[in-house]
C-alpha cells in the first residue's frame, strides 16, 4: 500500500470536498455581509441626518434664540453642539427667506441660499441624496415651527456617505475574524471527519482497497505460517492453506467452532479462549507447533483474535544447540571480566575455578607447578604441582586439598597433559585404568561422590605449561564430550594468560623486593642522640622508590634522611639503592645539608645524562628528598630539602607543626638553583616525623587534608617513637595504598653538659700543655684514665697543628657519648691530609699517628673555619696499655725518623 500522502484516497477526496464546500459558504457570507453593510451605510445616513435635524429644529431653545434680537449668536454655538453629538457633517438654520443663521463654515452665515426647501417651507420634512464636492453625501430638512404651527426657519443636516462609511468599516475586522474563525472550525472538523474515515479505509482508495484483498488473499495463503481468525464466539472465520496443513483441517473448518475441528484439546481451549501467548509449543499430531495467539482488539473487549503457527520441530535441536552456544559464549565473557582482576597467582587460579562452576562443570581443580606460584619460569617435564583452587566440592571432598604438593603417576591423564601439553578428556573415570592407578583408594572415594567424567587441560602460555585445570562432572551431569574438550581449551587459555601474567608481575615484585630489602637499612645504628622508629609498607600494586636512612655522624650528631624516586618496579628500587648509597658517600664528607643536596643533585643531573639514550630504563627525574641533621649537643635541627614533604616537630606539650624550608625543585632537574636550610632549636622529648606522601595523599584525600589528618594524629601527650608510628599507621594508612609509605620518626635527646668540656687555645705553642693538661684531668673526672695517653697524645697533635698551621680562634672539645671525641677547631679552612713521612723528614706523622690510635678521624667545615675531629672507643679494651703505646711509637722512630 502506497502513503495517503501520494494516494488519492477516499479520506483525502472527502476532505478536499469538504473544505471547498466551506470556503464557497465563508466567501458568500462575506459578499453578503459587504453588500448589507453597503445598504445599511445608506439607510443610517438618512436616519442620521433626519433625526438631527428634527431633534434641533424641535428644540425649545431654538425657539427662544430665533425670538432673540441676535439669532445667530444663540444658535451658532447651539448648533455645533448638536452637530458633534449627532455626527453630522452640517446643523444649518435658515430663515424662509434663505438667510443662513447657522453653519459649521461661519463664513457662510448671514449669506441667502437658494436650496430645495420648498417642502420643508411647507412645513414637510424630506432628505435626498445628492453628488456634492466632498462625494455622495445625504441632507435632511426639517421646518421650525412656532407655537401657532407656522413654519418659521428649516433645519438641514447634511452628511457624507463616507464618514458614515469608516464607522461601518470598522466593524468590518470583527466580521472577517469570525469568518476566519468559522472557515478554521469547518476546516478542522473536515479534516478530524477525514482523518478518522482515512484510519477506517488505512488511506486507500476503492482501487487499492480492492487490489488490497486481492493481495491479502495471494499473500495469506503463501506464506510459510499459518494463520487463523477466531471469532469471540470461538468459530474459526478464517484459516490459511498452511495453518490447514499444519492442523489438518477438514475443508469445511471455517464457521465451525474450534472444539470440533478434531484438534488437540489444550491448543482448542487456547484457541478458544482470550488469554495471549507468545511461542507455547503445542502437539498436533508429530509436530511441535509454536503458537503465537493475540486478540484483534487493542482495547476493551474480547473481539476475536488472530493465531499464527509455525513448525518448530526441526529447529528445536538447532535452537537447544544456539542456546548452549550463547551460554558458553556468555561464559567466556565472564570470564574474560573475572579472571585476572589482580595480579596474583592463586587468586586468579580461583577465579578460573570458580566462574567454570556450575555453568560448565560441578568441580573444577587448578594445579600449579611449584615454581609458578613463586613467580619462576616453569620448570620441565616431571615436575611437580600444587594444587591452588578448587570450586564445587565441601571442605570435606575426597580430592588432594588446596596446598597440597604432588607428583601424577606417569600414564596418568594429568601426568601426560603436563608432559605433553595436551588436553586429555576421560568420558567415563569408572573403566579409566590409569586415572585410578594414581591413587586407588582416593579415586575410589571420588568415584563414590558420584564424579564420573572428567577433563584435563594445560594452561599454557608463551610455549609453557604452567599447570593444568581439571573439569569434572558427577552426578546427572552428561560426561565430557570433545566438543566440550574445545571449549574448556579457550577457557584454560585465557585463564593461562592472566596466571602468567600474574607470575611474571610476582616475579618482577618479588625481584624489587629482594632489590629493596638488600638496599634499605636492616636496622638503625647504635647512637644515643635519638631514639628512632620506622614504618616501610610498599604499594599494592608493586615496590616503589620510597627509602629512609639514619645516618650517625660525628660531634655527637645524628642524620636522618627520607626520599621517594617516582614510578614502581625494579628501576625505582634500584634508582633508591644509587641515591642511598650515594647520600652515605657524602654524609662521610660532613657537609652541610644544603651543600648534601647540592652534590646529590649535581649526581643526579650527570647520570641522567650517562643514562640518556640508553634502555636502563627513564631518568631519575622526580626523585625528592630531605635532609635532616640533629646536634645533641646543642639540640640544634638543621634541615634542607628537595622537593620534598616538611617534617613534622611534636613539641613535648604536644603542639605540632611543619618545618617548612625554602622550597627547592626535585633532584635532577638541572635548574642549578642552590638549596637552602632551614633550622630550629629543640628541647629534649621532642619528635621529629618524616614522611613520605603515600603517607597523607591519595585518590580520596588531597595533600592539605592529608597533612591536617597527619597534624591531628600526632597532637597530644608525649609518646614513645615506636607508640608515634602506631598511632599514625591506624590513623592514616588507607584500606588499599597506591604508593609506597615511609615512616621515621625520632625522639630527641641531649648530650648531658657535663659530659662536654670545652677550652679556648690562645695562638701559643706554650699553650698545647695546659689545655692538654686539663684535658687529662677532665678524663679523670670522667673515669677515662685508661686511654688518657692517647687521647693526650691525639690532642697535641691536633692542637699543635691548629697553632702551626691554622687561624684564631682556636677551640677544643671533649664529648663524651658512647665514644670519645676529641674535636680541635681552627679559623682556617685548609685541609689537613696523612702523608707518609720520609726518614729525612722531620714533619708529616702528626695525623699519621692520630689516624694510628683514633677508631676515626675526620674534617668538618663550617662557615668560620674548620674542625679536626677523633673519636676513641671507652671500652677497657679501646686502646693498648700506655707501655705497649710506647713500644709502638719507638718501633716507628725506628723505622720513620723522629715523631
Amino acid at each position: 500500500m502506497r502513503s495517503s500522502s501520494t494516494t488519492r484516497s477516499v479520506a483525502r477526496e472527502v476532505f478536499l470536498l469538504q473544505l471547498v464546500l466551506v470556503v464557497l459558504l465563508v466567501a458568500a457570507a462575506m459578499v453578503a455581509i459587504v453588500v448589507q453593510a453597503r445598504r445599511d451605510t445608506m439607510t443610517d445616513a438618512r436616519h442620521r441626518t433626519l433625526a438631527a435635524a428634527e431633534s434641533f429644529a424641535h428644540s425649545w431653545r431654538l425657539q427662544e434664540a430665533l425670538n432673540s434680537d441676535n439669532p445667530t449668536a444663540k444658535l451658532q454655538p447651539l448648533a455645533e453642539e448638536a452637530r458633534k453629538a449627532s455626527g453630522v457633517d452640517a446643523l444649518i438654520v435658515y430663515k424662509l427667506d434663505g438667510i443662513t443663521l447657522t453653519h459649521s463654515d461661519p463664513r457662510q452665515i448671514g449669506k441667502h441660499v437658494i436650496g430645495p426647501y420648498a417642502d420643508a417651507a411647507r412645513g414637510k420634512p424630506f432628505t435626498r441624496t445628492f453628488q456634492g464636492a466632498l462625494g455622495l453625501s445625504v441632507i435632511s430638512a426639517v421646518p421650525v415651527k412656532d407655537s401657532s404651527g407656522k413654519v418659521v426657519a428649516i433645519v438641514s443636516a447634511p452628511v457624507t456617505v463616507e464618514k458614515v462609511q469608516k464607522s461601518v468599516n470598522q466593524q468590518l475586522p470583527i466580521f472577517l475574524g469570525t469568518a476566519v474563525g468559522a472557515l478554521a472550525l469547518a476546516g478542522g472538523g473536515a479534516g478530524l471527519v477525514s482523518r478518522r474515515l482515512r484510519r477506517q479505509t488505512h488511506g486507500l482508495g476503492p482501487a487499492e482497497m480492492t487490489r488490497m484483498y486481492e493481495h491479502h488473499d495471494a499473500v495469506l495463503h503463501a506464506v510459510r505460517e499459518g494463520v487463523l481468525i477466531v471469532g469471540h464466539d470461538g468459530r474459526l472465520l478464517l484459516a490459511n492453506d498452511e495453518a490447514r496443513r499444519l492442523l489438518d483441517l477438514p475443508a469445511d473448518a471455517e464457521g465451525r467452532h474450534v472444539g470440533d475441528l478434531g484438534l488437540d484439546q489444550r491448543t482448542a481451549e487456547l484457541m478458544a479462549s482470550d488469554r495471549n501467548a507468545t511461542d507455547e509449543v503445542h502437539l498436533a499430531q508429530d509436530r511441535l507447533l509454536a503458537l503465537n495467539k493475540r486478540s484483534t482488539a487493542r482495547h476493551g473487549a474480547h473481539q476475536g483474535s488472530v493465531v499464527t503457527l509455525r513448525d518448530t520441530t526441526e529447529l528445536r535441536w538447532l535452537s537447544g544447540r544456539a542456546e548452549v552456544a550463547r551460554e558458553r559464549l556468555r561464559l567466556l565473557y565472564d570470564a574474560g571480566v573475572r579472571i585476572g582482576s589482580t595480579l596474583n597467582v592463586v587468586r586468579t587460579a580461583e577465579e578460573l575455578a570458580q566462574v567454570a562452576v556450575p555453568r560448565f562443570a560441578d568441580i573444577v581443580t587448578v594445579e600449579l607447578l611449584d615454581p609458578v606460584l613463586k613467580g619462576e619460569e616453569p620448570a620441565g617435564t616431571g615436575a611437580e604441582l600444587r594444587r591452588a583452587a578448587i570450586a564445587g566440592l565441601p571442605a570435606d571432598h575426597p580430592l588432594y586439598p588446596v596446598g597440597e604438593l604432588f607428583r601424577f603417576a606417569p600414564g596418568t591423564p594429568m601426568a601426560a597433559s603436563v608432559d605433553q601439553g595436551r588436553s586429555v578428556v576421560e568420558p567415563d573415570l569408572a573403566g579409566a585404568a590409569d586415572w585410578r592407578s594414581q591413587d586407588p583408594e582416593r579415586t575410589r572415594r571420588i568415584l563414590d561422590h558420584g564424579v564420573h567424567s572428567l577433563a584435563v587441560v594445560p594452561l599454557r602460555a608463551r610455549g609453557g605449561v604452567l599447570g593444568l585445570v581439571d573439569f569434572w562432572r558427577s552426578g546427572s551431569s552428561p560426561p565430557f564430550d570433545d566438543e566440550d574438550l574445545s571449549f574448556a581449551e579457550e577457557l584454560a587459555g585465557r585463564a593461562a594468560v592472566g596466571i602468567d601474567n600474574a607470575r611474571r608481575y610476582t616475579r618482577e615484585r618479588t625481584m624489587a623486593m629482594t632489590l629493596q630489602r638488600s638496599l634499605m637499612p636492616r636496622g638503625l645504628p647504635d647512637q644515643d642522640a635519638l631514639e628512632v622508629a620506622h614504618r616501610y609498607l610498599p604499594a599494592q600494586a608493586g615496590v616503589g622508590g620510597d627509602w629512609f636512612d639514619v645516618i650517625p655522624l660525628p660531634g655527637a650528631r645524628v642524620a636522618l634522611v627520607i626520599g621517594d624516586v617516582v614510578g614502581h618496579g625494579l628501576h625505582a628500587a634500584a634508582t633508591m639503592g644509587r641515591l642511598r648509597i650515594a647520600v652515605h658517600n657524602f654524609s662521610a664528607l660532613d657537609l652541610s645539608p644544603d651543600e648534601l643536596l647540592g652534590h646529590l643533585d649535581e649526581l643526579v643531573t650527570r647520570i641522567d645524562v650517562q643514562d640518556e639514550g640508553t634502555e636502563e630504563g627513564p631518568a631519575i627525574t622526580g626523585a625528592t628528598c630531605l635532609y635532616v641533621v640533629y646536634d645533641s649537643v646543642s639540640g640544634r635541627v638543621t634541615a634542607a630539602t628537595a622537593g620534598h614533604l616538611p617534617p613534622a616537630v611534636v613539641h613535648p606539650d604536644g603542639r605540632v607543626e611543619f618545618l617548612h624550608s625554602p622550597v627547592s625543585p626535585p633532584l635532577g632537574l638541572g635548574t642549578s638553583l642552590p638549596f637552602e636550610t632551614a633550622e630550629l632549636s629543640l628541647p629534649e622529648g621532642s619528635r621529629l616525623v618524616l614522611y613520605t606522601d603515600g603517607l597523607v595523599e591519595n585518590r580520596n584525600r588531597d595533600l592539605d587534608a592529608g597533612l591536617e589528618a597527619l597534624r591531628a594524629a600526632l597532637a597530644g601527650p608525649a609518646r614513645t617513637s615506636e607508640d608515634t608510628c602506631a598511632a599514625v599507621m591506624q590513623s592514616l594508612l588507607p584500606a588499599r595504598s597506591a604508593d609506597d609509605i615511609a615512616l621515621l620518626v625520632a625522639r630527641t635527646r641531649r648530650l648531658d653538659p657535663a659530659h662536654v668540656a670545652e677550652w679556648d687555645v690562645p695562638r701559643d705553642p706554650a699553650a698545647v700543655s695546659p689545655v692538654r693538661n686539663a684535658c687529662v684531668r677532665q678524663l679523670t673526672d670522667w673515669g677515662l684514665e685508661h686511654i688518657a695517653f692517647g687521647t693526650e697524645l691525639i690532642l697535641s697533635e691536633l692542637i699543635t697543628n691548629a697553632i702551626r698551621y691554622g687561624a684564631e680562634p682556636i677551640h677544643v672539645r671533649l664529648l663524651h657519648t658512647r665514644t670519645l671525641i676529641c674535636e680541635v677547631s681552627d679559623g682556617s679552612s685548609t685541609s689537613p691530609h696523612i702523608r707518609q713521612a720520609k726518614d729525612t723528614d722531620e714533619e708529616g706523622r702528626g695525623l699519621f699517628l692520630v689516624a694510628q690510635f683514633a677508631e676515626q678521624w675526620g674534617t668538618r667545615y663550617s662557615p668560620r673555619g674548620k674542625t679536626i675531629w677523633a673519636a676513641q672507643s671507652v671500652g677497657p679494651d679501646a686502646l693498648p696499655s700506655e707501655q705497649v703505646l710506647r713500644e709502638h711509637l719507638l718501633d716507628q722512630g725506628e723505622h720513620d725518623g723522629e715523631w
